[in-house]
């Protein structure tokens, strides 16, 4: 038993390794010269996915409400070799999302790839968070999402063909403890992409897809962003790194699935929602109380960016990881003096 179970084991992780790794040369001639629209570019994944574009001379539409921080985006991915046009826009505006999608066109005359990459959080006990807060996140999050996939799906339709990408989350699957709306937005998003993948097969679009991506907790600026009312600085647990994600969005975008769990902790984590549930919901809920509740440094409450853009956290990476670590070496030395003075 010990023995097919390991070989499983080994084969999940090498076919999470191949949905993760960088495109090779094949995959990136794919990329060459097709049009991508991602909202959500000014940092985080779709800063990276922006980037990484570039260097493949693929033609990217950046968008979200930063406009100064999407024309260094457009200043890197023309210095690699790709093109760029630059649209703020807020994905809560559909009047906005219409006038994204006009300028595609109008600049290069269709698009191959709509990745709606947006996702603003709160963090905090559902009794003590903001209407307003809770408001703004399903205007974002699930509204915005609507918006930019009916816009991208009736481009598509005239065109024949097509990729949509839209952000969940392992919350999709496991809805974590001080994350009630958020979460539920992100379960939205898995049935919203379900249903649609469902209607165009029916419908006859055999060569327009729908694909919903869910990391696990990853280290990008949205920790930094989210609005915050648990009174500890916003964490999880063993993030991945933001790089791991945005190879699995930009080799899904020439290779479509449908869902795709990021990485070997989110892959285990839905496996293990749909055995268990229950205890699945219980153990990751235990796990967010003790990061962001028991351990995490003190912090203020703030709405972070979720009514309006902050000028903090412009990078795809944010150092979360690299803070966490720190606080952890303090704490053993801080350990050791007491031990050392005790004595």
């Amino acid at each position: 038993m010990a023995r097919p179970l390991g070989l499983l084991l080994l084969l999940v992780g090498l076919l999470q390794s191949c949905a993760t790794a960088k495109l090779g040369a094949s995959g990136q001639k794919k990329v060459q010269g097709k049009t991508y629209v991602i909202i959500g570019a000014s940092s985080g994944f779709g800063r990276g996915m922006a980037e990484q574009l570039g260097t493949m001379k693929a033609n990217v539409v950046l968008a979200a409400r930063r406009a100064e921080v999407l024309e260094e985006v457009a200043d890197k991915i023309r210095a690699a070799g790709g093109t760029a046009l630059v649209v703020p826009t807020d994905i809560s505006q559909p009047e906005q999302v219409q006038r994204l999608a006009d300028a595609a066109m109008q600049k290069y005359g269709r698009v191959d790839v709509w990745v709606n990459d947006v996702g603003v959080g709160g963090i905090g006990r559902f009794w003590e968070m903001p209407l307003a807060d809770y408001s703004r996140m399903i205007d974002v999050n699930l509204k915005g999402i609507v918006y930019g996939s009916q816009v991208a799906i009736k481009l598509f339709r005239e065109q024949g063909r097509g990729v949509l990408m839209n952000l969940g989350s392992v919350e999709s699957h496991v809805p974590l403890a001080y994350h009630a709306v958020y979460a539920s937005t992100k379960g939205a998003i898995k049935n919203l992409d379900q249903a649609l993948n469902q209607e165009l097969r029916l419908s006859g679009y055999k060569n327009i897809e729908v694909v919903t991506i869910e990391p696990w907790a990853v280290d990008t600026p949205f920790w930094g962003h989210a609005a915050n009312y648990s009174g500890g600085t916003p964490r999880m647990a063993a993030m991945d790194p933001p790089s791991k994600v945005v190879n699995a969005m930009v080799r899904s975008s020439v290779r479509p699935r449908q869902e795709l769990p990021v990485g070997w902790k989110a892959r285990g984590a839905v496996t293990s929602h749909r055995v268990l549930p229950h205890f699945t919901e219980r153990i990751s809920g235990n796990i967010a109380h003790r990061y962001q509740i028991k351990t995490a440094p003190p912090a203020p409450a703030t709405t972070g960016a979720v009514h309006q853009p902050m000028a903090t956290g412009r990078g795809v990476d944010d150092g979360v990881r690299q803070r966490m670590k720190e606080e952890k070496r303090q704490r053993k030395q801080l350990k050791r003096t007491g031990a050392a003075a005790a004595r």
